[in-house]
């Protein structure tokens, strides 16, 4: 693992533009980014195909959510191919101060594979608890440099990076601060291969370094080269982990269930009431984590959901590759990885205009979820808000997250 961990990372962004298919009836198909060309719309008919995967909810095989997630889980957990990171890892505590009405704890510790992971855990200045909690998620963004820091704030001079990250895309605030001052215990961790988890350069052969450096924090153009040199071999990084018999999120969702072992283990905690949440990337580490691990009893996913026709016929070229799982498409479509968390309380936000994804998928997408919360007899405990706009988790989203949140956890009897 260790070696694996040291190989390389960074944003497959390759977008192959398919030639124009021909129907049947000598009708032209639109043009389809896909990486399979006039394949696409083939795989998507003939090994997908339009009904429910075979072990969907859907299918009717399963008289309760129970039976189904059992065997369903499973399953997905064999695609998956988790790697092991030990048992709940031992944390030392960096350093404790106050900003912003909330005390702030810089924590680290070690896993068996890879660099020292970095966290942040916050909460109310004095509060003791047992206190909600919520796992913050950190997006993917196309940089890989940062990690936590994407989603905190610890004092008042934040990086010129971190600030346009912000701003870009949670209406320049650090959310995970905005629902700590709620009164939640918030935990926000580096997650392979970001942040303190990052590939550094240094470490790789130099046939493969291309222009990439190590930068510091403050260099926002050596950030960029870093970032540069990351998305370039986020396909080789993919060959490695599939050559390890792993996947991505074998790795990364394994690193979430460790960081979700530190929270849940806090004193002040109360582990009956934990949630997460997470944009993009932060959003695809929901689906997997809200979906495979019970301990989360509220999720919220954020600008990460769609189905894996989408990313076959149209969106696989905008995504990367830490969100694709060999096979599993054939048991489980991609909404129905978050939909094993039902009847656990589960929110889905989408934004009309996000390029990442195809509108009429994701309306799909939640029809899925829908559906299967529906079947189970837990219509009330999904919920699926569109808004306007790009790819984004503003103010406007972030109060609806929370109400959901207060709702689930804080308000729980």
């Amino acid at each position: 693992m260790t070696r694996l961990v040291r190989s390389f990372c960074g944003v497959f962004l390759i977008g192959v533009l398919a030639r124009t298919g021909v129907a049947e009836d000598g009708a032209e198909k639109r043009p389809r980014p896909n990486m399979v060309g006039a394949y696409g719309p083939w795989l998507s008919e003939k090994v997908l195909g339009d009904g429910p995967a075979k072990l969907s909810f859907r299918t009717g095989k399963w008289k309760t959510l129970d039976e189904w997630r059992k065997a369903a889980r499973e399953r997905a957990w064999e695609r998956i191919a988790p790697v092991d990171q030990g048992g709940k890892p031992e944390v030392r505590v960096e350093s404790t101060h106050e900003f912003d009405g909330l005390q702030i704890e810089r924590l680290s510790w070690q896993l068996p594979g890879g660099p020292r992971t970095e966290a942040v855990f916050l909460k109310p200045v004095g509060a003791k608890g047992p206190l909600p909690a919520i796992l913050g998620l950190h997006d993917h963004g196309g940089n890989k440099f940062l990690g936590w820091r994407k989603i905190v704030r610890i004092g008042d001079e934040p990086t010129e990076i971190v600030v346009a990250h912000q701003k870009e895309y949670y209406g320049g605030v650090a959310w995970a601060n905005e629902i700590a001052k709620r009164g939640y215990a918030v935990l926000v961790h580096d997650t392979f291969p970001f942040g303190s988890r990052r590939v550094r350069v240094a470490d790789v052969s130099p046939r493969v370094r291309e222009d990439g450096i190590d930068p510091e924090p403050n260099d926002a153009q050596g950030v960029k080269r870093y970032n540069k040199f990351a998305s370039a071999h986020e396909d080789v990084m993919e060959k490695s982990l599939v050559s390890a018999g792993t996947t991505w999120p074998g790795v990364y969702v394994v690193e979430d269930q460790r960081a979700l072992d530190v929270l849940c283990a806090r004193p002040e905690v109360d582990p009956k009431r934990v949630g997460c949440a997470g944009l993009s990337g932060g959003g695809m580490r929901t689906v997997f984590l809200g979906g495979l691990d019970d301990r989360i009893r509220c999720a919220i996913a954020v600008g990460f959901m769609t189905t894996w026709r989408d990313f076959l016929l149209d969106k696989c070229y905008t995504h990367t590759w830490m969100a694709y799982v060999p096979l599993l498409p054939r048991d489980l479509d991609f909404p129905e990885i978050l939909a094993l968390r039902a009847p656990a309380p589960t929110m889905v936000l989408n934004c009309n205009e996000d390029g990442l994804y195809t509108l009429p998928e994701m309306h799909r997408a939640d029809a899925i979820l829908r559906e299967t919360f529906e079947r189970g007899g837990a219509a009330d405990a999904y919920r699926c808000n569109f808004y306007t706009g790009g790819h984004k988790f503003d103010l406007e989203m972030q109060n609806d997250a929370f109400a959901w949140f207060d709702r689930h956890l804080k308000n729980r009897p």
